[in-house]
């Protein structure tokens, strides 16, 4: 079993936790209260650079990843990354990115149980008509994320 260490940070959408392991970064999710900490070097690299983000400081994150999931899921948040900032895409976007066309449900449910949010972007999910689709963080925080990353998008 690999250590765990987390920690957390306010945001403006709230507590969020990051929790990582020796070998790198296992999860963000947003959380209603703190618990103990017990941080590691990638633990407060990812709070200091999630800081930034928030501030419109950093438009993209360099923690090594280390989400659990099935080779699947794996493949579709390697793909969830190569959407860059201020871009969105669509399930079918996707799963014609990883050569699986007809796995558009399968890539919803993998973006669905992404551990990563915010670094592994499944925020920049849309619907192929231009609507939000589900987020697990909420549409609410969803909206806030896109609009943040739109927002510096549009400064000079």
């Amino acid at each position: 079993m690999l250590n765990q260490y987390n920690q957390f940070i306010e945001s403006p959408l709230g507590l969020v936790e990051v929790t990582a392991s020796a070998e790198g970064l296992t999860a963000v999710r947003f959380c209603e209260a703190l618990q103990k900490c017990h941080p590691n070097h990638y633990t407060q690299q990812i709070c200091e650079q999630l800081q930034a983000y928030f501030a419109n400081q950093l438009t993209e994150f360099s923690v090594p990843l280390c989400p659990q999931g099935t080779p699947f899921q794996q493949q579709v948040w390697r793909a969830l990354t190569t959407i860059q900032y201020g871009e969105t895409a669509s399930y079918g976007d996707i799963a014609r990115y990883i050569k699986n066309e007809k796995a558009v449900r399968a890539v919803g449910m993998a973006n669905g149980r992404n551990p990563i949010a915010i670094v592994i972007p499944c925020h920049r999910i849309i619907g192929s008509n231009g609507t939000l689709t589900g987020y697990a963080g909420g549409l609410t925080r969803k909206a806030y994320l896109l609009a943040l990353e739109k927002q510096e998008r549009e400064c000079p």
